[in-house]
C-alpha cells in the first residue's frame, strides 16, 4: 500500500507539495481525489458493523461484541452528536462499558443517554420499525434504565492544549489531560468528531513532549478510534505527514465512508469530509488479542505472552516539506 501511495504522488505531484486534494476537472483529468492515498489497508478480524442510526451520527466499529462483557471498558466521545444514536447503542450493547462525553457546545448529555427509557423505547427513536423479539430482556444490560448510570458528561472543549484557568471559558483540555483527570491509562473506543480540531489535538495526544518527535510518536493508548476527517483549508502534504504519525502510533485504518451528507449540502465543493476506523495494532488489546477479550485491566500483561505483532512498513516523513500542523 505504501509503494502505492508514493507511486500515485509521483504520477500527479510529482512531490507531495503539489499534489492537489481535488484536482480540477479539465485536461489531463487525474482519476483520483485526496481519499485514494489513504485507503482502508488493514481488514477488521471481527464483525464490522455501522452501530447507531442510518445517515449522519452512525459509526463502523470493528468488533463491538468483543466490549460485550469487558470489564472496565472505557469509550471517549469527543464532540457529541445531537442524536447520540451510536453512543445509546454502544451502552445497550455492553455491559460494562463507561462512557465519557465531551463537549463544549452542549449543556448536558443528550436525551437519548439521559432518559430513563426501556429500550425499546430509547431506541425506536433510531430505528423503526424495532423488532423488539430481537433483544434480551433478561439482561438488565439491554435496558437504558442502567446505561444512563454508565453515561458521564463534561462541557470541556477537546484541542491541542490546555486551558482551565479560573477565566477561561470554556475550559480547554488535551485528551491527556482528560485521561489522566479520570484515572485513565488505556481507552477501548475513542470516537472523535472535532469539526477540524482532530489534526491539533491528535498530533498533541501523539507527541505530547520532547521526548516524542513526528519520527517517533509514541504508541496510542487507544485501542480502536472512530474518526471523522474535516480537510477544510488543508494541504495534501500537511495531511501526509499527519497520517504518517498515526501510523507510526500503531493506527491502521480498517474501515472509510465518504461524509456524503456534507457532500449533497456542498455539492460546489470537494467531498472534504470522510470517516475512519482505525485499531491499533502496535499493541495487545481487546481487539487483535483473544487474552485482552475480558481482562479487567486494558493494560495487564496477557495470561500467555503472545509475540509481539510485526512492525508494519511505515511512510518516512518528508523532510522537504513543511512541519506537521
Amino acid at each position: 500500500m505504501l509503494r502505492g501511495r508514493d507511486a500515485l504522488i509521483s504520477k500527479v505531484g510529482p512531490t507531495p507539495r503539489y499534489v492537489a486534494l481535488f484536482p480540477p476537472d479539465k485536461e489531463p483529468w487525474p482519476p483520483y481525489t485526496v481519499w485514494d492515498f489513504f485507503p482502508p489497508a488493514f481488514s477488521c478480524p471481527h464483525e464490522l458493523e455501522r452501530i447507531g442510526a442510518l445517515g449522519d451520527g452512525g459509526k463502523w466499529v470493528c468488533g463491538l461484541s468483543r466490549l460485550q462483557e469487558k470489564e472496565n471498558c472505557v469509550v471517549y466521545s469527543v464532540g457529541s452528536p445531537a442524536d447520540a444514536s451510536f453512543e445509546a447503542e454502544l451502552l445497550a450493547r455492553t455491559r460494562h462499558c463507561q462512557l465519557f462525553v465531551f463537549d463544549h457546545t452542549a449543556s448536558g448529555l443528550p436525551r437519548a443517554l439521559s432518559s430513563p427509557a426501556s429500550l425499546p423505547t430509547a431506541l425506536s427513536e433510531f430505528y423503526a420499525p424495532l423488532d423488539v423479539s430481537a433483544y434480551d430482556g433478561r439482561r438488565e444490560y439491554w435496558d437504558s434504565r442502567g446505561t444512563a448510570q454508565r453515561a458521564h458528561f463534561k462541557r470541556y472543549r477537546v484541542a491541542g492544549y490546555d486551558a482551565q484557568a479560573t477565566n477561561d471559558s470554556p475550559k480547554t483540555h488535551t485528551l491527556e489531560s482528560l485521561m489522566r483527570q479520570n484515572g485513565h491509562t488505556h481507552i477501548d473506543i475513542l470516537k472523535i468528531d472535532l469539526e477540524g480540531w482532530e489534526f491539533d489535538t491528535l498530533t498533541a495526544f501523539l507527541i505530547p513532549s520532547m521526548e516524542y518527535s513526528a519520527e517517533k510518536p509514541r504508541v496510542a493508548p487507544v485501542s480502536e478510534m472512530l474518526l471523522e476527517l474535516h480537510l477544510w483549508n488543508r494541504e495534501f502534504l500537511d495531511l501526509l505527514n499527519w497520517w504518517t504519525v498515526l501510523e507510526r502510533a500503531g493506527l491502521r485504518a480498517v474501515a472509510r465512508e465518504p461524509n456524503l451528507v456534507y457532500q449533497n449540502y456542498n455539492r460546489l465543493q470537494g467531498a472534504e469530509l470522510a470517516e475512519y476506523t482505525f485499531l491499533n495494532v502496535a499493541i495487545p488489546n481487546v481487539f487483535i488479542s483473544d487474552d485482552n477479550h475480558t481482562s479487567s485491566s486494558p493494560l495487564s500483561p496477557p495470561a500467555r505472552g503472545p509475540p509481539e505483532p510485526a512492525e508494519p512498513p511505515v511512510a518516512p516523513i518528508h523532510e522537504d516539506d513543511e512541519q506537521i500542523r
